[in-house]
């Protein structure tokens, strides 16, 4: 009796086990495949040479540009000679339409401050029509003892004044103050074709002025409003004018030395930069 009871349910529990077989497997296939993605978009991962050198060339891809340019800094870090044989990639790179991939590559040329080629590819993309390009570039020309990059370096401790591309009213619910990240929209501006242009944010920072505000009419090439630069990219800018600035910087490098709105990491390096290019007019000065 208790054997012909049991069939019935034997047979649901096989069903039961039947039926959750296909999703068993549909998790096992996703738990893979996130695995997976993971693994290949995972920036740690080492890179063969040939994948190096495939993924360069993989402009269609940006990650795995960017994956391969950190492998290839890396080599250069360490000292590894079998890095240049990307150079003429990193050279092909600084001239490419992607800004992600200019402004990476300026940073990366800083460090290997012995290649005449990096230098002079450095110097044109001081000219950048990206001003994150141009503030790398001068950044790592500092590493060539370089000092055509200084007034770009200055222009880092100053607001950055965006500028309206077209004629139109302008739409945008930012206030002063906001933190906004590059490529953060600013605004739109309503064309009278009825057109909406929007306008990103070139740089990482935070709202400094609104000059026009939403409603405004705007004119083209007419200031929108000013931005401060992040943290990161003050500092480093005082860094950088530490080895080559001159005693006429120092006005507006004194301005960050006793800041309240600066973090103490940037007072700090304000006051750094100060006794450095003091010290060296002193140097100068000496008989």
């Amino acid at each position: 009796m208790s054997a012909t009871n049991n069939q019935p349910e034997a047979r649901v529990a096989g069903a039961r086990a039947r039926g959750s077989g296909p999703i068993l497997i549909l998790a096992v296939l996703f738990l893979v495949a996130t695995f997976l993605a993971w693994y290949f978009t995972w920036f740690g991962r080492d890179l063969s040479d040939a994948d190096i050198s495939r993924y360069l060339s993989d402009t269609r891809n940006p990650r795995h540009v960017q994956h391969a340019l950190l492998q290839v800094q890396q080599r250069i870090e360490r000292g590894d000679p079998t890095a240049k044989r990307w150079y003429p990639q990193l050279l092909s790179l600084s001239g490419n339409n992607e800004t992600e991939f200019r402004l990476t590559v300026a940073w990366l040329m800083g460090f290997d401050n012995h290649s005449s080629e990096f230098h002079a590819a450095l110097g044109k993309l001081l000219h950048d029509g990206e001003p994150i390009v141009r503030r790398n570039a001068a950044l790592a020309l500092v590493r060539f003892n370089d000092h055509s990059g200084r007034e770009e370096l200055l222009s880092i401790l100053k607001p950055y004044d965006v500028k309206s591309p077209v004629a139109g009213t302008i739409a945008s619910t930012l206030r002063e103050g906001s933190e906004i990240a590059r490529g953060s929209l600013l605004a739109r501006i309503q064309q009278a074709d009825g057109q909406a242009t929007e306008v990103r944010s070139p740089l990482p920072g935070r709202i400094n002025k609104i000059t026009k505000g939403n409603g405004s009419q705007v004119t083209v090439n007419e200031q929108i409003l000013s931005i401060n630069s992040d943290e990161e990219s003050v500092w480093e800018a005082l860094r950088g004018l530490s080895l080559i600035g001159q005693p006429e910087d120092l006005t507006t490098i004194d301005n960050y030395a006793g800041s309240n709105a600066s973090s103490e990491r940037v007072r700090e390096q304000a006051r750094v930069a100060v006794e450095a290019i003091k010290n060296r007019a002193d140097q100068k000065s000496k008989p």
